[in-house]
């Protein structure tokens, strides 16, 4: 399923979810927009578990896997690896974050597992990306990674350096970059079509931001109209929303599942 046309109804593909202890349960009626493949951020991440088996102590109360697993809106999962909230951390600690991240690759949750995401993020300004890349063939398939570009360097220059490093099996995540005003919707469309024409719609997703920055700081939900217009610009291509159990309420989806989005 795809996120619609500009005049049709607001659909997405799926939601995020970044795991923390305030969301160890998640709920949400995501569904009623499309969403119907869970992407979990991590299952390991600074210390703390969110499966059993992930190497840290397990969070409590722990994510009811079973129940997840059930829910209309996680059909399909994606299962985050082992990563850090502290971006320049994760970078430094890369060969780290491999190496736990294929123990954390042999869990099984029961949910219907669909693929692997490896949560280091990359752009531009990372030198390292290309070493990642490499890296990446130690973890199973199908896999995803995440990619940014705060720089503004433009579509077809992002795609090709994406295309320098990231390996050709290797599905990527662009983060729209929405929610913290580096662009506007369609001009995130017109990054996510240059990504496709080198890689395919198979291995291209967009990442809706659904948050917006909060006056004195931080971040607050996006409102329905702002989330809205954000989906419409992205018809007919691949959307998850992030995240569902942290900026998409239930209000925000019962204002957007109603006829005419």
């Amino acid at each position: 399923m795809s996120a619609c046309a500009a005049t049709g109804p607001v659909k997405v593909d799926g939601v995020f979810w970044q795991p923390d202890a305030a969301t160890a349960r998640p709920a949400g009626t995501w569904d009623r927009v499309g969403a119907r493949e869970l992407i979990v951020q991590w299952l390991a991440v600074d210390g703390a578990a969110f499966a059993e088996g992930a190497g840290p102590p397990l969070i409590q109360p722990a994510p009811d896997w079973d129940r997840i697993g059930r829910e209309p809106w996680a059909a399909s999962v994606i299962l985050g690896l082992a990563g850090r909230y502290d971006e320049p951390q994760a970078r430094r600690e890369l060969d780290l974050l491999i190496e736990q991240s294929r123990r954390v690759a042999a869990l099984r949750p029961p949910v219907n597992v669909a693929g692997w995401y490896f949560p280091v993020e990359a752009d531009p300004t990372w030198p390292d990306a290309a070493r990642m890349g490499g890296l990446l063939a130690g973890l199973p398939r199908p896999l995803w990674v995440s990619v940014y570009d705060k720089g503004n360097i433009g579509p077809e220059a992002f795609a090709a350096w994406v295309r320098s490093w990231a390996p050709e099996d290797v599905g990527v995540l662009f983060q729209d970059g929405v929610g913290e005003h580096v662009r506007d919707a369609p001009t995130a469309a017109a990054y996510a079509d240059a990504l496709t024409r080198t890689r395919g719609a198979v291995r291209t997703a967009i990442v809706a931001e659904a948050f917006r920055p909060r006056p004195g700081g931080g971040f607050r939900a996006a409102t329905a109209d702002e989330l809205r217009r954000q989906l419409r610009a992205y018809g007919g291509r691949r959307v998850y929303l992030f995240d569902g159990p942290h900026y998409v309420p239930d209000a925000v989806v019962e204002a957007l599942a109603r006829p005419g989005g």
